[in-house]
């Protein structure tokens, strides 16, 4: 007997190792998954629809600051008071401030990370960069930091970052003051590269200065990362607090200068004819008005005052500060009515940068404003100012931007389109991230990305026929089918990526104009883009958050969009695989039969199609089918991304038409970043375009 039941069990054990064997099981691979897997679960801060919650904080920080600029020695002098509020629940034993400057200081390490070689040739402004006769003695020297009382302060400084050692951690709800005195040599960032400093005109003998990233200022604090104090190698930018900003700017007498905030004591740093001019500037809301003419900047940048003026400004709930100043700048303004609220549109320029900027720039500033204001929120500060600072970097209020004539003042299209397209991408950071206050040190599309998206519709308002570069679709291709070795994914740190501007901006904004356009729909997506944008408007928003509101407040599922588009590098490559055709007859009793191709004389004048699309790229895309008829007509028919949900590779779809089909094509306006079009069409076309075979190449 017991033989029998060890025997018995043998053969069930054996079965059941079997079964173990021949049975595998596998993991949720499903394209359409959830996300609970990649977001942070929501909690009473952050709430599950993507909004703030009832226990959300975040820090305030408010800087007392004496500025001087001294032009002889080209360096920046500076002290500041700093209160900082401790709004969150967790008690703090110190604080990280952003010594950003660091990363032009002697022993900085950032040219120690990144790699290069010989090159073969090279210009000569590019080899002076590189290799400098002498080195630049760069970087914050911090004289002092002390308490309010000017007893030392204790501190260290870690490369680009400094951490403020309390006496005592500071408690919730409680604030800390103290001081630091500082200086440094600005950069020539013509030169040198920079995203501030000056730029030398050997001509005159004259500088303009777009200073930035000039104190050392704190850096954020939350729930989601605490401190927020990852070093700055210079390319991913910058993570801040909004607080209120008193500064004061000493510069030569005979400058103009912007800066963010009001401006407190324009009658004794503005003439009496600046002043009027601004008066009527004011109210003219179809062209600028120029407040300093070119004439008087040409008279002006002829000599050089010894004195001194000192500007005087208030910017409240900002999370940043910047400023431009020269004897060369020219200045024009223009109203711009925001929903009834006045806000003015300024422009500061040399005559280098003339007439381009006369022309564009104060109207470029204006187009952003109301472009950006009715998809988001109205435009809160009373001023939005574009710089000739030939670069391209953004700040609270004010923006530097590159874009210049030909020395006898004409200039082509393509000049004038990128002059433009820059300025409304840097006035349009305004929004995003200088009020919808994303990381940038951390997820660089969530200000880039968005802003990007913003811009081609600023663009397409300032002209209907404007150049877009980056956004659509088919733009992106070329990108999205290369080597997938030096490609990562949105969701990675900026520092990180191998092609920053389609990682950071082009395929992010790509995927919006895809929500909008094709997705989602203009009013799904417009709603939900609206509510995101204000929920976080001068608050810290993650990616969980602009997902969760993009969902929320438009009944979509996306997570087979965020996880394809987002965290993977996948593609979109959607055809026609193959086509039946049908015809209807009737059978014996109450049957119908399906005849294929040769219809009898019992079939229905009625088509069946049987149309089986393939899926070879890893995205899940809808389908986009145009069917075109006998008759010459056409019709479009767009198939829900889920459609793909029980089958990743193909799916057979049954189409009944009253008239013959001829020919069928997917996505016929390359809405969805197909790589390969080779396979979009019924019955197949012949491979004539020089694009395709290329994407083929690339992807054979």
């Amino acid at each position: 007997m017991r033989k029998q039941v060890s025997f018995v069990l043998a053969v069930l054990f054996t079965s059941v190792s079997l079964l173990g064997q021949t049975k595998k099981g596998h993991t949720n691979q499903n394209k359409f998954r959830q996300m609970k897997d990649l977001l942070a679960t929501p909690n009473s801060q952050r709430l599950a629809s993507g909004a703030p919650g009832p226990r959300y904080t975040q820090q305030k920080v408010d800087y007392d600051m004496n500025i001087v600029l001294d032009d002889d020695k080209r360096r920046i002098t500076g002290s500041e008071t700093i209160t900082y509020h401790n709004n969150s629940e967790d008690h703090l034993p110190y604080l990280w401030m952003q010594l950003d400057q660091n990363m032009r200081a002697a022993d900085s390490k950032t040219p120690d990370i990144q790699p290069g070689r010989v090159p073969k040739t090279i210009s000569q402004g590019r080899f002076n960069r590189a290799f400098p006769d002498e080195a630049f003695d760069g970087g914050f020297k911090i004289t002092a930091v002390k308490n309010v009382d000017g007893s030392d302060l204790s501190h260290t400084i870690n490369q680009t970052m400094m951490r403020i050692n309390l006496s005592k951690p500071l408690a919730p709800g409680e604030k800390f003051s103290f001081k630091v005195d500082w200086w440094y040599n600005i950069n020539n960032h013509r030169t040198q590269g920079g995203r501030s400093g000056y730029e030398h005109f050997p001509k005159d003998g004259n500088n303009n200065y777009v200073i930035a990233q000039f104190y050392p200022r704190l850096c954020v604090y939350d729930n989601v990362e605490g401190w927020q104090n990852d070093q700055f190698w210079g390319r991913s930018e910058f993570a801040l607090e909004f607080g209120d900003f008193k500064v004061n700017i000493t510069v030569p007498a005979d400058h103009i200068l912007g800066a963010t905030g009001v401006l407190l004591n324009e009658k004794e740093v503005l003439t009496k004819k600046q002043q009027q001019r601004l008066a009527l500037a004011r109210k003219t809301y179809d062209k600028p008005v120029i407040i300093h003419s070119q004439k008087e900047a040409e008279k002006v940048e002829k000599k050089r005052s010894k004195k001194t003026k000192t500007w005087k400004f208030f910017a409240e709930n900002v999370r940043d500060y910047a400023f431009a100043t020269s004897r060369k700048f020219i200045w024009d303004g223009m109203a711009v009515d925001i929903n009834g609220k006045n806000v003015m549109a300024y422009s500061l320029y040399s005559k280098e940068a003339n007439p381009l900027y006369g022309d564009h720039s104060t109207r470029a500033v204006a187009q952003t404003l109301k472009t950006y204001s009715r998809y988001t929120f109205d435009y809160p500060y009373h001023k939005a100012i574009s710089v000739d600072g030939q670069m391209g970097m953004e700040y609270p209020q004010i923006c530097f931007n590159p874009g210049r004539p030909n020395p006898d003042g004409t200039y082509s299209d393509r000049t004038k389109y990128r002059m433009i397209k820059v300025t409304i991408h840097e006035v349009g950071h305004n929004f995003f991230p200088m009020i919808v206050n994303s990381d940038e040190r951390q997820w660089t599309w969530m200000d880039e990305g968005l802003n990007s998206f913003m811009e081609m519709l600023a663009e397409l308002d300032y002209d209907p026929n404007f150049p877009i570069v980056r956004g659509y679709p088919k733009n992106i291709v070329r990108y999205m089918s290369g080597d997938q070795s030096r490609i990562a994914p949105i969701m990675s740190k900026g520092d990180n990526v191998y092609s920053f501007g389609n990682n950071a901006y082009g395929k992010p904004a790509t995927g919006l104009w895809m929500l909008r356009e094709t997705i989602m729909g203009k009013e799904l997506f417009d709603h939900a883009f609206r509510t995101y944008a204000q929920r976080w408007k001068f608050k810290h928003p993650t990616p969980a958050d602009f997902f969760r509101s993009m969902e929320d407040a438009s009944a979509m599922d996306l997570d087979w969009f965020w996880r394809g588009w987002f965290y993977t590098t996948d593609v979109t490559d959607i055809g026609i695989k193959g086509v039946k055709k049908f015809y209807a007859e009737k059978g014996d009793g109450n049957r119908v039969n399906f005849v294929e191709n040769a219809p009898s004389k019992k079939a229905s004048s009625k088509f069946f199609y049987e149309v089986t699309f393939e899926k070879p790229g890893g995205l899940v895309m809808p389908i986009i089918a145009e069917f075109t008829y006998k008759d010459g007509t056409k019709k479009r028919k767009v198939y829900p991304a889920q459609i793909w949900r029980f089958n990743d590779k193909e799916i057979t779809k049954v189409i009944p038409s009253d008239k013959e089909i001829v020919s069928i094509t997917i996505d016929p306006d390359l809405e969805t970043a197909d790589v390969d079009t080779s396979n979009n069409s019924w019955p197949k076309k012949k491979e004539d375009s020089k694009f395709d075979k290329f994407k083929n190449k690339v992807k054979g």
